[in-house]
């Protein structure tokens, strides 16, 4: 059985996402980030950053969403949800994973920090005008990435539209793009009317 440590509107909804798009049955353990639950000895012992997602499945236990998406991704793979290894969407499904994280999370993490989350007093305007430097330019390689495609690699959704998507989905919600961009705001609308990513993100 496989046993997801998660808790609502965190990186952990990108693996619960892929579950439910799997269907294969698992565990969900909620953690109540606001009571510290993921700080407890007992957790720490699975996650020792103090952070979920985490994934346990037998002997393994693995944390940070991209990585637990890629390999539940190749643990599944009659679902194709990953293209075969060794072929160029392979290459690209690595890149656009990557990217996600890399490139266009940080940005966004700062955004919402310094714009929404931390107290006005210690929130950083200079941070903020660097992050939105940052972040329209990645968003216009999406935009022009996703011309004319259904998903990130093309007609097929894979994992990295669950890393992508989910990254896009609260840049959104935060308030962090305009109409400026339609290839993103549909693909966004697209995949999040999708079942499993409509019962990931229920509760």
């Amino acid at each position: 059985m496989l046993t997801l440590y998660h808790s609502t509107q965190s990186r952990s909804v990108r693996p619960r996402w892929l579950l439910e798009e799997i269907g294969a049955p698992y565990e969900l353990v909620r953690l109540n980030l606001a009571a510290g639950e993921t700080k407890r000895p007992e957790y720490l012992r699975i996650n020792p950053n103090g952070t979920v997602p985490a994934l346990v499945d037998g002997d393994l236990t693995l944390f940070e969403s991209a990585a637990i998406c890629q390999y539940l991704a190749d643990r599944f793979p009659e679902k194709r949800l990953a293209p075969p290894i060794g072929t160029p969407a392979r290459g690209l499904y690595y890149q656009w994973i990557q990217y996600a994280m890399a490139t266009l999370e940080p940005p966004i993490v700062t955004l919402f920090l310094h714009t929404i989350r931390l107290p006005e007093a210690e929130r950083n305007a200079k941070l903020v005008a660097e992050a939105h430097a940052r972040l329209a330019p990645a968003l216009d390689v999406i935009e022009r990435a996703l011309a004319g495609r259904e998903f990130i690699l093309g007609k097929d959704f894979t994992a990295a539209d669950v890393m992508m998507g989910s990254t896009l989905g609260w840049a959104r919600m935060f308030g962090m793009m305009d109409d400026a961009r339609p290839n993103i705001a549909a693909y966004v609308t697209r995949i999040s009317a999708r079942p499993a990513f409509q019962r990931a993100s229920a509760d």
